[in-house]
């Protein structure tokens, strides 16, 4: 079927169609050497959505898939998992699942699902444990101070934001749901916390 006339699903009879999603794999550089940007491809989409139909001008919404630069995998399967595509997400969860079942050994770090795996073993991290872990593995071989953790992974949150010393029992908590590998977070005396690439640490990269 050409790509211009794309399959669409019939929908059960008791729901109806209120609109769609149109997943667009282009990052930055892609579009700035075609000459445009990202905010001029979803400018111009919208526009031309207004055009065909006058009622849907303030019923669009666009919205930016984000990842860390060193992640790979098609530019698509990364927008569509960071968007939270249910059908790609039950694939990514296949995937990893199928993955921690097979390896069983290290750590599984999953960000779509924001989850950590310890020998194949959900760690049940705190969504805050999780944001630090990720925060350093995304800083990988930085020291990272525990002010920059305090400024960066509580950004916002001034009400629960800790201190420099709870910062440490934060990063105690972390490592105890990780026994065993809690060595891969770094203590840097007198300057922070480090991620250093480490041969038991597998980092999900989107892939579907």
């Amino acid at each position: 079927m050409s790509n211009s006339h794309p399959e669409f699903h019939a929908a059960p009879p008791t729901n109806v169609a209120r609109g769609f999603a149109l997943y667009v794999g282009v990052d930055e550089a892609t579009a700035q050497a075609a000459g445009t940007t990202l905010a001029e491809l979803v400018t111009a989409l919208r526009a031309k959505v207004a055009e065909l139909v006058p009622a849907a001008h303030d019923e669009t919404y666009a919205a930016v898939a984000l990842a860390p630069k060193n992640i790979g995998g098609k530019n698509v399967d990364i927008v569509r998992t960071a968007l939270r595509d249910p059908r790609a997400l039950d694939k990514l969860v296949s995937k990893v699942e199928e993955e921690a079942a097979e390896t069983n050994k290290g750590i599984l770090i999953d960000f779509s699902r924001k989850k950590v795996f310890a020998d194949g073993e959900n760690a049940e991290l705190t969504y805050k444990e999780f944001e630090l872990l990720s925060y350093l593995i995304n800083h990988e071989g930085e020291t990272v101070s525990r002010e920059e953790l305090i400024e960066l992974v509580w950004a916002g949150d001034e009400t629960n934001a800790p201190s420099d010393r709870t910062i440490d029992v934060h990063i105690r908590r972390l490592r105890s749901k990780i026994a065993g590998y809690e060595d891969i977070i770094r203590t840097v005396r007198g300057g922070g916390y480090r991620f250093d690439k480490h041969p038991d640490v597998h980092v999900e990269d989107y892939s579907i």
